[in-house]
């Protein structure tokens, strides 16, 4: 039977010169949850994310994924596990087609990413499973449009369509609503919605209206530390939250209730 959590950290730390970016995290995020790390600017959500992801070691602590110790690992290696991560910028081929990007994606997954020289004919078998990604996340009628036309939001579900190409168990999304409009914010949040169904998803996310309609589960990061985790409802009414967002954000959490 597979684990109920399948990732935790335990006392994950990252120094940088004396600086405490990231301090002594336990994190556990519970399989086929969609779960929010959020907080402040200069939390440390993003260096915990390169430590998941490798693109950091850490000063101190472990990693697990799946029941296996990955601390020490290589990128390479923890994304072939199936962590894969979506960027705050968008991650996508401008001068490709929409339907030529997913398609790309799912050669890296196939290993045959660097098969340029070869026909396009043999790539045809892949058009079938990328037109399916596409319409996934609504796309299917933009298949021919070159990616650098698509509007700000179309572009971010289109970065989505290409990470769910690798097949991930586990996707990081880093604000993966960040700079969108209103509509975009909500078109964008119900296909996270929709491409979570069978995995599992760990998101930075600062728009408070986004993590209470989605999120299973909130983890709050101060300073580089948790200090609250747990169900929207119990984070958004804790005394500790409140003040770490002072005000503004104070006001956005009041007012997603």
């Amino acid at each position: 039977m597979a684990a109920e959590f399948i990732l935790e950290t335990k006392g994950l730390t990252k120094e940088f010169k004396g600086f405490v970016a990231v301090n002594n995290v336990d994190l556990k995020v519970r399989r086929g949850h969609i779960h929010a790390l959020i907080g402040p600017n200069g939390a440390g959500k993003t260096t915990f994310f390169n430590l998941l992801t490798k693109f950091l070691p850490p000063t101190r602590g472990t990693i697990t994924y799946q029941g296996v110790d990955i601390t020490s690992e290589r990128p390479a290696q923890t994304a072939r596990r199936g962590i894969v991560r979506s960027f705050q910028i968008s991650a996508v081929f401008p001068h490709m087609t929409v339907l030529e990007n997913v398609r790309a994606a799912l050669q890296r997954g196939l290993g045959t990413s660097f098969h340029f020289w070869k026909p396009e004919r043999t790539l045809f078998h892949l058009h079938r499973r990328s037109e399916e990604l596409l319409a996934s996340v609504d796309l299917q009628d933009f298949a021919q449009e070159m990616t650098v036309n698509l509007p700000y939001g179309r572009k971010r579900a289109l970065e989505l369509a290409t990470t769910m190409a690798l097949e991930p168990d586990l996707m990081l999304l880093d604000e993966p609503t960040q700079g969108m409009g209103h509509e975009d914010v909500y078109r964008v949040t119900e296909l996270i919605k929709k491409v979570s169904e069978g995995r599992t998803i760990l998101m930075v996310e600062h728009n408070m209206n986004v993590v209470s309609s989605i999120a299973d589960r909130i983890t709050v990061l101060q300073r580089g530390a948790i200090i609250a985790d747990g169900p929207y409802a119990e984070v958004s009414a804790n005394p500790l939250v409140i003040e770490a967002y002072m005000g503004t954000a104070d006001a956005a959490l009041q007012g997603a209730h």
